[in-house]
């Protein structure tokens, strides 16, 4: 039997779980202020604060840290990794701590399970870190050569959530063709083929969101860039933008309770978003030139029949739609880390 600590740092919480095997046995989302926050100048600064939090959690419940296998942690912003497990040493925490690609909470999973590890004398990994790349060269062209595609997304929920995909359609992931649409406070989609990551949809080229514009028309973008400064436009496109600029909240719910109270502009807002996220998954679709085994749609969104049902009445005609709704990023990093100690899966070795 296994006993493994998962850890999800976001921006102002670090959510951990405790696993025997496959099964959860203890959870806890420790959220921290953003005045505690504002104190640290950078992200890995914040390292010894959640790392005390954590162990304090685990005291607090009288479990004893000999007692595990394994730790994992959210794969942060490194420079392009593969899909899959990477055992996490001193390179890739000095790439994180130093010269992370973006300053991003989630480079403190890796930081956190490698000093717990090592005073444990345990195996600590990352498992399909935010910075996957597995595109296909054709993928890379953006259209305009001073800009190169960049492969960020959800990869760690969707990749997995393609796993689970290819099981209820009794095919191997290896061998199949299968398209995730994450939806979620962001939105991003990918295309899976043969058991690589060919293709996305991100969050700032495809389907608004709740707080995120998506793709928007580039010369009308470029007139407003004149008119606001960096800072203003950033958040007019991630934050602001979506059902938050058209709606002022970033609730699906709220908008669902809308459109009950009889908002026709909120429902016609509402089914464009899913509108949106159809056209993207027929994007992803000619990648495979149109050979798709399922499709799958994931991430907090996916809980809203409402939404589920539009798209499903969009995209089904490409292949049949399985919902798996939630996030489920803890289990996920779990379930890669037990595939490595069964020796189903090997761990790579990150080198800079």
């Amino acid at each position: 039997m296994y006993q493994i600590l998962a850890i999800n740092p976001g921006s102002t919480s670090t959510k951990i779980a405790l696993y025997e095997d496959d099964k959860q046995i203890h959870e806890k989302n420790i959220t921290h202020s953003n005045e505690e926050i504002a104190k640290y100048d950078h992200v890995a600064d914040q390292y010894e604060m959640r790392y005390n939090e954590i162990m304090s959690f685990l005291n607090e419940i009288n479990y004893d840290v000999k007692n595990l296998s394994a730790v994992v942690g959210r794969g942060g912003l490194l420079p392009p990794v593969k899909s899959g497990a990477y055992r996490v040493n001193d390179v890739m925490v000095d790439v994180l701590k130093n010269i992370p690609v973006i300053d991003h909470a989630s480079n403190l999973g890796a930081i956190i399970s490698f000093e717990m590890a090592e005073k444990l004398e345990i195996p600590s990994f990352i498992y399909d870190s935010v910075a996957v790349d597995e595109l296909e060269d054709i993928a890379r062209y953006s259209g305009m050569a001073d800009i190169k595609r960049k492969s960020l997304a959800h990869a760690l929920n969707m990749r997995a959530v393609a796993i689970k995909t290819a099981e209820d359609i009794d095919k191997d992931y290896m061998k199949s063709n299968i398209i995730v649409a994450h939806l979620g406070g962001g939105m991003s989609l990918s295309v899976h083929k043969n058991g690589k990551m060919v293709d996305i949809v991100s969050d700032d080229e495809g389907p608004f969101s709740p707080e995120r514009s998506g793709r928007v028309p580039c010369k009308s973008l470029i007139h407003m860039c004149y008119k606001n400064d960096e800072k203003t436009m950033v958040s007019k496109l991630r934050g602001k933008g979506g059902l938050t600029s058209y709606l002022g909240t970033n609730d699906a719910r709220e908008v669902e309770k809308m459109i009950a109270d009889g908002n026709e502009e909120a429902a016609m807002i509402y089914e464009a978003m899913a509108y949106q996220i159809a056209k993207g998954i027929g994007e992803l679709a000619t990648v495979v030139k149109g050979k798709v085994d399922a499709i799958a749609i994931t991430g907090g969104i996916a809980y809203s029949k409402m939404m589920t049902n539009w798209i499903q009445e969009r995209v089904e005609f490409i292949a049949p739609v399985h919902i798996h709704a939630g996030e489920n990023e803890l289990e996920s990093l779990v379930l890669g880390t037990i595939r490595v100690l069964d020796g189903k899966e090997e761990a790579r070795i990150y080198a800079e």
